[in-house]
C-alpha cells in the first residue's frame, strides 16, 4: 500500500512482510466490477449534487471505462500489482490515466462503505446465480419422477426398510429441500438488496450526497439506515453462506444415499460413467466420486460458516481490519455450492434406476406390516392390540424363513381368527403404497398433485 495514496501521516511505508500480510488484492480482485461500477454510481452522483464539476465527473467516469476496458481483454492485470485491495488498485491505475483529478473519486465515500458497496453488489449476482442452479436441480427432479411415476422402493428409518413408497414421492422429498433452499435465498437476496454506499467511515459525511439516487442508479430495492451498522453489518453474508450450507448439507444427504443405492449390496441405481471414477489398483471398481466429492464439499461450507460465524461474534461496532477475512470463506462457499449444484444436476440427469430391484426390496424386511396393524383396526382392534398382534406374525415369519406376502389364510388366522382373506390384498406392496391417501402421503394420486404443483412453482419462479 502507498502511503501517498491513503495520507501524509506516516513517515515511511510499511514493512515488506507487513505489507505482504495485510494485502487482500489476490481474493478480492474478483470484485474489481462492482467497484468500478459503484464508483461509476458515486462520482455521477456528486456531480448531480454539484460537489464534482461535469467535467472532472466526465473525465473520472471515461477513466474508470477505460480501466474495466483493459482488465476485461487482460491488458491490465492484478499479478504483481504493489496494491493492498482492489479500492486503492482502481484508484492508482485511475490516477495514471487521468492525472489528479483521480483523487477527486473517493470524496464522501471511505473504504468502509465502498467494500459494503462491493459484496452487496456481488451477493446480488451471486445468490441469484446459486438460486437459479438450484432451480435447475428442481426440474430435473421433477423429469425423473416423471419418468419413474410407477417405480416402489422401500423408504427407510433407521437405514432399516420401513415401508413401500414411490420413487417418485423419495425424489420429491429433495424437490421440497431445495424449495426450501430457494425460498431461503431469496430471503437473503432481499436483506443484501440494501445500499450502504454513503455511510463513509463510520458517521455518514458533510456533503450533501443523494444516496437515493446511488441506490436507484445501481439497482438496490432500499438503502441503509444507520451509518454505524451498515458499515459493521455482515448479517447478509452470514445469512447467505447459511442458506449455502443448507443447501449443501441437502446435497450431502442426496450424495449419500446416491452412494449406498450404487452399492451392489442395494443395487438400486447405476452412475453414469461421466460421473464416476475407477480404482488405480483394482480393475473392476466403478466409484461414485462424484457424489462422494459432493458429500465432502459440503463440509467445506460448513466450515466457511463457521469461520464468517466465529469472525464477527466478538468485534465492536464499527469497521474493524478483521472483516478484510470475511470475504474469501464467503467467495468459496459461493464456488463449491454452485459446482457442487452442477455436478448434482449431471448426476441426477444421467443416472439410470433399477427399479425392479427396488420392487423387490420393497415387499422386503416386513415393510407393509403397519397396513396389516392399520387392516386389523378398521375390524374394531385396538391399535396397540393389532400392534401386538402384527408382532407376534413377524415373529413367526421370521421362524420359518417368510415374508407377509408368503403367509397362507390359515396361518393368518393361526395368529388371530378375526382375519379373514382380504388381509392377502393388504400385504402387497401396491396397495399399501395405494392406501396411503392422506395429504402429502405416498399414494399416486397424492404424489401426482405435488409435481403438479412442483410444475406449477417452476413456471411462476
Amino acid at each position: 500500500m502507498s502511503n501517498a495514496l491513503w495520507g501524509g501521516r506516516f513517515e515511511s511505508g510499511p514493512d515488506a512482510a507487513m505489507q505482504k500480510f495485510s494485502t487482500s488484492l489476490p481474493y478480492d480482485s474478483r470484485l474489481w466490477r462492482y467497484d468500478i461500477k459503484g464508483s461509476i454510481a458515486h462520482v455521477q452522483m456528486l456531480a448531480r449534487v454539484k460537489v464534482l464539476s461535469d467535467e472532472d465527473a466526465q473525465q473520472i467516469v471515461a477513466g474508470l471505462d477505460q480501466i474495466a476496458s483493459e482488465i476485461e481483454s487482460g491488458a491490465l492485470n492484478f499479478e504483481g500489482a504493489p496494491d493492498e485491495d482492489i479500492h486503492s488498485f482502481v484508484e492508482r491505475n485511475l490516477a495514471t490515466r487521468i492525472g489528479s483529478v483521480a483523487g477527486k473519486l473517493h470524496t464522501a465515500r471511505s473504504r468502509n462503505d465502498q467494500i459494503a458497496l462491493d459484496v452487496r453488489l456481488f451477493l446480488k449476482e451471486a445468490l441469484s446465480a446459486v438460486h437459479d442452479a438450484v432451480l435447475e436441480v428442481q426440474k430435473v427432479i421433477i423429469t425423473r419422477a416423471d419418468e419413474h411415476f410407477d417405480a416402489i422402493l422401500p423408504g427407510y428409518t433407521h437405514l432399516q426398510r420401513a415401508q413401500p413408497v414411490l420413487l417418485a414421492h423419495h425424489l420429491m422429498a429433495y424437490f421440497q429441500m431445495f424449495e426450501r433452499d430457494r425460498e431461503r435465498l431469496q430471503e437473503a437476496y432481499r436483506r443484501a438488496d440494501v445500499l450502504p454506499l454513503g455511510a463513509a467511515a463510520l458517521a455518514g459525511t458533510t456533503f450533501p450526497i443523494d444516496r437515493h439516487f446511488v441506490a436507484e442508479q445501481l439497482g438496490f430495492a432500499r438503502v441503509s439506515e444507520n451509518s454505524m451498522d451498515t458499515v459493521a453489518d455482515r448479517d447478509h453474508m452470514l445469512e447467505s453462506t447459511f442458506a449455502l450450507s443448507l443447501i449443501g448439507l441437502h446435497l450431502s444427504r442426496l450424495a449419500e444415499e446416491w452412494v449406498l443405492w450404487s452399492a451392489p449390496e442395494w443395487g438400486f441405481i447405476t452412475l453414469d460413467d461421466r460421473f464416476s471414477t475407477g480404482s488405480s489398483i483394482m480393475p473392476q471398481k466403478k466409484n461414485p466420486d462424484s457424489m462422494e466429492l459432493i458429500r465432502g464439499k459440503s463440509a467445506r461450507v460448513l466450515g466457511d460458516l463457521n469461520t464468517l460465524l466465529v469472525l464477527v461474534k466478538a468485534l465492536p461496532l464499527t469497521y474493524n481490519r478483521d472483516l478484510q477475512e470475511d470475504k474469501e470463506p464467503l467467495f468459496d462457499a459461493f464456488d463449491t455450492v454452485l459446482g457442487c449444484l452442477e455436478i448434482a444436476r449431471g448426476v441426477l440427469e444421467t443416472t439410470k434406476f433399477h427399479t425392479q430391484t427396488m420392487r423387490a426390496s420393497a415387499g422386503g424386511g416386513f415393510s407393509t406390516a403397519t397396513d396389516v396393524a392399520d387392516y386389523l383396526v378398521r375390524l374394531g382392534v385396538p391399535f396397540r392390540e393389532a400392534h401386538e398382534i402384527v408382532g407376534r406374525v413377524v415373529k413367526y415369519c421370521e421362524e420359518n424363513n417368510k415374508e407377509l406376502e408368503d403367509l397362507a389364510l390359515f396361518e393368518w388366522q393361526s395368529q388371530d381368527e378375526r382375519i379373514d382373506e382380504s388381509v392377502l390384498e393388504t400385504v402387497g406392496v401396491d396397495s399399501s403404497v395405494a392406501a396411503r391417501q392422506s395429504y402429502g402421503g405416498t399414494a399416486p394420486d397424492r404424489v401426482r398433485e405435488q409435481i403438479n404443483r412442483a410444475k406449477l412453482l417452476m413456471r411462476e419462479a
